[in-house]
């Protein structure tokens, strides 16, 4: 079975490219290589000893859209990757993140409704639930106004999906709620490569650890949190991989309930900051340097998902620990480095 992987040399995309071949899909990737690089294609096939069919398209160009489907008619199936995703940048740059995450998404489902093509996985995110009432958080939480543009195009993309399965009932779709993605593939072939300062947390601390930084920055230590410091849930990446596929099965089985569903995708258990860096020094015997800085604009206190209904609906649980995660970084930061 063939399957689209959008904004697939990105981080996540590329180790699910990795996951689905690996499970016997056949893989076309998109990507515009403005958030990465093409050397990821060689690091997938790598791992694989496959190359995926790869086509450089903007898609926030409706004609390119048009043309690539107009080739590829034989779809059983996409995942949507592709979306800018710094919240800051995303308030410095609104309308360039509401017409790169939105119209992409439009112009692709209005191709696979002219085509009848249906199997639509969905990169969401836990920004829909902004700082939620209760923790953990099931995906019945009540979606807040988003804190960035980022966050909106999230809950305006969830909204139009479920909008679209409402209107066309043999369509059907999924949307995976991300908490916090770490670590790369056990082979350090791939991993998260951001371009400029990192936005995330981990990828700034192997930088700070390979000498890339000067100091790692912990935005605030006066939070309702037991050592002061925001707490997440930081889930391996290959784990969030293997939910892809798994959420794809489901759709390919008509396992569905209903033709739009949402899943929570996190390990269940949140750490702070603080907790994230001891852990590092620990699993590397590298000393951090980090300083205390004021809280980050649009930071929220807690976050970290309630996962029962992805265990048993889904039938899928994280399984890689906090420590191999950040020991699989850390293999990463040193081959890019070497």
């Amino acid at each position: 079975m063939k399957i689209l992987v959008t904004g697939g040399l990105g981080y996540i995309g590329s180790h699910t490219a990795v996951a689905l071949i690996e499970q016997g899909f056949k893989v076309v990737i998109i990507d515009n290589l403005s958030n990465s690089s093409l050397d990821v294609l060689d690091g997938i096939t790598a791992i694989t000893q496959q190359t995926p069919e790869f086509h450089k398209i903007d898609l926030r160009n409706k004609l390119s859209v048009a043309n690539f489907f107009d080739q590829h008619k034989d779809l059983s199936g996409i995942i949507h990757f592709a979306a800018s995703k710094a919240v800051g940048e995303s308030v410095e740059k609104p309308l360039l993140y509401y017409e790169n995450n939105i119209n992409s998404l439009v112009y692709i489902l209005q191709e696979m409704k002219k085509r009848n093509l249906s199997n639509f996985i969905f990169s969401s995110s836990c920004t829909v639930y902004g700082q939620a009432e209760k923790l953990p958080i099931t995906e019945s939480a009540p979606l807040k106004k988003a804190e960035s543009p980022y966050g909106n195009t999230k809950l305006i993309g969830e909204n139009m999906i479920e909008d679209f399965c409402q209107s066309k009932k043999d369509f059907k779709a999924i949307s995976l709620r991300y908490f916090n993605p770490i670590g790369a593939h056990s082979s350090a072939k791939i991993g998260e490569l951001p371009i400029g300062t990192p936005q995330n947390l981990v990828p700034f601390i192997t930088q700070t650890a390979i000498g890339k930084r000067k100091e790692l920055a912990v935005f605030g230590d006066d939070y309702d949190t037991p050592d002061g410091t925001c707490i997440r849930d930081y889930i391996h990446v290959m784990d969030l991989a293997e939910a892809h596929v798994r959420a794809l099965e489901r759709l390919l089985k008509n396992e569905t309930q209903h033709n739009y569903e949402v899943f929570n995708v996190g390990t269940g258990s949140g750490s702070s900051v603080m907790e994230i860096i001891k852990t590092f020094e620990e699993v590397t015997q590298q000393k951090l340097p980090y300083q205390i800085t004021g809280r980050r604009a649009g930071d929220i206190t807690a976050a970290f998902a309630d996962t029962q209904k992805a265990n048993t609906v889904l039938g899928w649980k994280a399984k890689r620990s906090l420590e191999k995660a950040l020991s699989s970084a850390w293999e990463w930061e040193k081959r890019v480095n070497s």
